[in-house]
């Protein structure tokens, strides 16, 4: 793999540092990065560190500072620059920097480990390239079709690991409550889902299916699934949860167009 020459991160907190790990795990030199973050620290050793940018146009400028912060960003060049900003369009962002090319990318936390989600979209094929060489150490990599299915990515891959430690928490609890030691119980529920999942993407079944033959009739497993089934009241949940997370998606769209 053949990282970029200069990469600039502009931004280094939990998922800016995450994909930094990450690259450097993957071979990239560390000596080609620039870290830009005033508040940056425990950085891999060989990174260079600045409170505020240089002079020079790095050949992929990667955004990761908060949206709220885009405005007091200066009008930086860079050869391909890649934006991890939620809600942040690439119209709005092109006309913030000069850039050869804008990519909009949105990963999850689970990049720290390789084994995030990266949805990406824009660019020419040559900014394509560049965006996937960067990403494809993170996790599954996927182009969208349409800029505006930003909004469902970020509600449901980029904002679903907290909805899934909000699950873990409820399940661990619920085991507290009907009597295992608090500790036990997260243990269970943690190697629990992440057996479950694993199992989903190896066999290659439907969720329902795979919930169907834990389920045997009667069983235990039925008379939980029938309170969770119980007039959609699990997908109308989780369709409003996403729903609340695209909605506001969009409202930070709005306020980054000005």
């Amino acid at each position: 793999m053949s990282f970029p020459a200069s990469i600039w991160l502009a931004g280094c907190g939990n998922m800016g540092g995450a994909m930094l790990r990450r690259w450097i795990a993957a071979g990239a030199d560390p000596a080609t990065i620039t870290v830009i973050d005033p508040w940056a620290k425990d950085l891999p050793e060989g990174v260079t560190v600045l409170t505020e940018p240089g002079e020079g146009a790095p050949e992929v400028l990667v955004l990761a500072v908060k949206p709220q912060q885009l405005d007091a960003m200066p009008r930086l060049k860079a050869g391909v620059l890649i934006s991890i900003l939620a809600g942040v369009e690439e119209a709005a962002l092109a006309s913030r920097f000069d850039a050869g090319a804008v990519v909009r990318a949105m990963p999850n936390l689970p990049v720290s480990l390789g084994r995030g989600v990266v949805a990406l979209h824009g660019g020419d094929a040559e900014a394509r390239h560049v965006a996937e060489t960067l990403m494809a150490p993170l996790g599954i990599v996927e182009w969208i079709g349409e800029e505006k299915l930003f909004d469902a990515v970020t509600a449901l891959s980029g904002s679903g690991p907290g909805f899934v430690y909000r699950f873990l928490e409820a399940l661990a609890e619920g085991g507290a409550g009907l009597g295992l030691p608090a500790d036990q119980a997260l243990r269970f529920a943690v190697a629990t889902v992440e057996g479950a999942a694993a199992l989903a993407a190896a066999s290659g079944e439907p969720p329902a299916v795979l919930a169907e033959r834990v389920a045997s009739p009667g069983g235990t497993t039925r008379a939980g699934l029938n309170v969770l089934d119980h007039d959609h009241a699990l997908q109308d949940l989780i369709a409003a949860t996403l729903d609340a997370a695209a909605k506001r998606s969009a409202e930070l769209a709005a306020a980054a167009r000005g």
